[in-house]
């Protein structure tokens, strides 16, 4: 940490106006960085990052000097967690209302699928039934599904998503869980596939197989080379 931070820290916990507009302004990319990433979510890029600003000045006046860590890696989970507290408390993150319209239109589709086939349709099926591609459909479901889906125990083995990323680490480590839906999206279709039904639907991976029309051992194979992706990403 240079002096000069140290000393606008000092100054701005001990009540220098000045010194906390001066560190806002000296850090005001570092708020963007963290808003942009809540893009998109129905709410205004202006008013995230006033949120995010709030978060950075909670971070000023809760960030101890003797933590030995720096300031930056203190501030990025406040100033995520003001914007997410905001969007959690204000009825979650915005999905546009024709992507809702989309999924709901590709739930009704799967359902009637599932009870004339008497199981679940496997991806092209649905494709051809709802006239949508394969990887608009699961970034339907991507978009709709809960944010905490990561936090869900997943399948047989009673493990999370969040755990895999980051073996059960603190939430700083994971900066901003919903980061998580542009890591996905960096995938290619069919582990962008898989990951959506693994962990944001909760199927087992026999499941899975049986809905992709491959076999178990080639899900398991594409779900760890996906997994390795999301781990480089973090």
């Amino acid at each position: 940490m240079s002096a000069t931070l140290e000393e606008l820290l000092r100054r701005a916990q001990a009540g220098d106006r000045e010194a906390r507009e001066q560190l806002v302004v000296e850090n005001a990319g570092l708020v963007w960085s963290i808003a942009r990433r809540f893009f998109g979510r129905g709410v205004d890029p202006d008013d995230l990052y006033q949120l995010g600003c709030l978060g950075f000045l909670k971070a000023i006046d809760g960030f101890d000097l003797a933590y030995g860590t720096q300031f930056s890696t203190y501030a990025v989970p406040k100033i995520a967690g003001e914007i997410r507290r905001f969007l959690r408390d204000d009825g979650t993150v915005k999905v546009s209302r024709s992507i809702k319209e989309r999924a709901t239109s590709i739930k009704m589709t799967r359902t009637r699928l599932t009870a004339s086939l008497c199981r679940e349709p496997t991806l092209s099926e649905l494709s051809e039934a709802t006239g949508l591609p394969p990887e608009e459909i699961a970034a339907a479901e991507m978009a709709t599904a809960s944010t905490e889906s990561i936090q869900r125990q997943c399948g047989e083995e009673g493990f999370t998503l969040e755990h895999v990323l980051t073996d059960g680490a603190m939430e700083e480590t994971l900066i901003e869980r919903i980061a998580l839906r542009e890591a996905i999206n960096q995938l290619g279709e069919r582990e962008r596939t898989v990951i959506g039904l693994r962990y944001f639907r909760g199927l087992t991976q026999e499941k899975v197989a049986r809905i992709l029309g491959v076999s178990q051992v080639q899900v398991s194979r594409i779900e760890k080379k996906a997994l390795q992706a999301l781990r480089s990403y973090f």
